[in-house]
């Protein structure tokens, strides 16, 4: 008799590739869902016990560091991850204490072999002694600095945590940090987007609080509801649909335009764009540099019955390659992801400020290349789906300060507030610009930061 696929293997599958191939639990986890062939229920404990793991992995790391007596990187690899998971079960699901001891020792005995239970036993049980209260108390009085406690606390990185406070304080919210920190580690919520103009709204599906072409999905598979729809509703979050629709709201739009999505990939904003190009007698182009990424923009776009070309080249040779030909630009650029912990938790353990130093060079190099392709008068939507000061307001400042004269920052606030159901809390930068930036505590989206740049029009224009 064959054994029943386990939700746990599952996860500890998933966590090892994070962990050891830097494999991203988004992409890896519904394969590996698939090919153990679980139920739906099974399905959605796997998806739990995976994320959960990967969102609390540093509390995790100091209350087994404390239990073992030993360095978390001291411990081998296999039986970390066994561990790990394991005290997920112990301390934040429901899943009885025996159950969860017994499952990670049997784990860690088929990874790592019999000499490793014992250890892994004597770690587990210390812990299940005692309440996750006490544990986190134990780990605050062990934090070395304020910030160290709240990190270990919530489960980020130091570095992540003060650049989030900046952040925050530059809109003089820096009070919030606890609050953002806690959404981050909360599952978050599956929105639709529903391509204006192709497709309506499900009966059964309410919309979402701020995105006109939102839907909620209450919980479950969407899987059914994207193909039934042709791929004219699609997964993705509403922050997201929300500085895509800022684009063509940011000015009135002219028959004939041309739009140009730089850094397109995976597709969802370009996806969204294409339907409002086609309602509006725009024509889009799209551009990725990654050939596997390009394939998916193209993938989102079949939904859409317009001719988008996807051209694959670095975007800032194909933004040169065009001075002054098109009216308006997304540049979704590449970025730390770090408005995006919820969806892709691993991310705060994989990346380090060395990372953003180098992406801010290429974000402003794009935003520079893609200037030079706007026609006078044309509007450029810088997207950034980190709010990291040096992602955001650095790099529109850097490019403001280059450019002159010649361009000019809309108040991308209004223009959101324009597209929204709802009013939304958009506090005044300090800077007092008209950049806009949202928050997952306070609007329950992806933390995605918009800047609008337009280039001054000509003499002719203004005629």
């Amino acid at each position: 008799m064959s054994r029943r696929a386990d939700p746990r293997r599952v996860a500890y599958a998933t966590l090892r590739a994070v962990d050891e191939s830097e494999a991203y639990a988004n992409l890896l986890l519904p394969v590996e869902i698939d090919r153990a062939g679980l139920d739906t229920q099974d399905a959605a404990l796997a998806t739990e016990l995976t994320y959960g793991t990967l969102r609390r992995q540093g509390t995790y790391d100091a209350i087994i560091a404390l239990a073992a007596g030993r360095d978390i990187q001291a411990i081998d690899p296999d039986v970390r991850d066994a561990l790990r998971l394991g005290v997920h079960q112990l301390l934040s699901t429901r899943i009885a204490s025996h159950a969860a001891v017994h499952e990670t020792v049997a784990l860690v005995r088929e990874v790592a072999g019999q000499s490793a239970t014992g250890f892994a036993n004597a770690v587990l049980r210390r812990i299940s002694r005692d309440t996750p209260g006490e544990w986190m108390g134990r780990i605050e009085q062990a934090a070395r600095s304020d910030d160290e406690r709240i990190g270990l606390v919530h489960s980020h990185p130091v570095w992540i945590l003060r650049a989030f406070r900046r952040a925050l304080a530059a809109e003089g919210r820096a009070d919030e940090i606890d609050d953002l920190l806690r959404a981050d580690n909360a599952s978050p919520r599956v929105s639709l987007a529903v391509l204006p103009g192709l497709a309506t709204r499900p009966a059964d599906l309410a919309p979402t609080q701020y995105s006109p072409v939102g839907a909620q999905l209450p919980g479950g598979d969407p899987e059914r509801i994207v193909t039934a729809s042709g791929g004219r509703i699609r997964v993705q979050d509403e922050g997201s649909q929300l500085v895509a629709l800022a684009l063509p709201a940011a000015t009135p739009i002219r028959p004939g335009e041309r739009w140009l999505d730089l850094c397109a990939g995976p597709g969802g904003k370009t996806a969204l764009l294409a339907a409002e190009a086609l309602r509006h007698g725009a024509a889009l182009e799209a551009n990725e540099i990654s050939h596997t990424r390009a394939g998916l923009v193209r993938r989102a776009l079949a939904g859409v019955p317009a001719e988008v070309p996807v051209s694959e080249e670095d975007g800032r040779d194909r933004a040169h390659a065009t001075p002054g030909g098109y009216d308006r630009i997304l540049v979704d650029a590449p970025c730390t992801g770090l408005g995006a912990l919820r969806r892709r938790p691993e991310a705060r353990w994989r990346k380090s400020p060395n990372d953003v130093t180098e992406l801010v060079d290429l974000q402003r190099d794009l935003v520079a290349a893609a200037l030079t392709a706007l026609r006078p008068g044309g509007v450029l939507a810088y997207v950034t789906c980190s709010p990291h000061l040096a992602e955001t307001t650095g790099v529109v400042a850097d490019v403001l300060r280059t450019a002159g004269d010649d361009v000019e920052e809309l108040d991308a606030r209004a223009v959101l507030q324009s597209v929204s159901r709802t009013p939304l809390d958009l506090p005044a930068p300090s800077s007092g610009s008209g950049r806009a930036q949202l928050w997952p505590h306070r609007h329950g989206t992806d933390a995605m930061f918009i800047s609008l740049l337009r280039r001054r029009p000509s003499t002719d224009e203004k005629r």
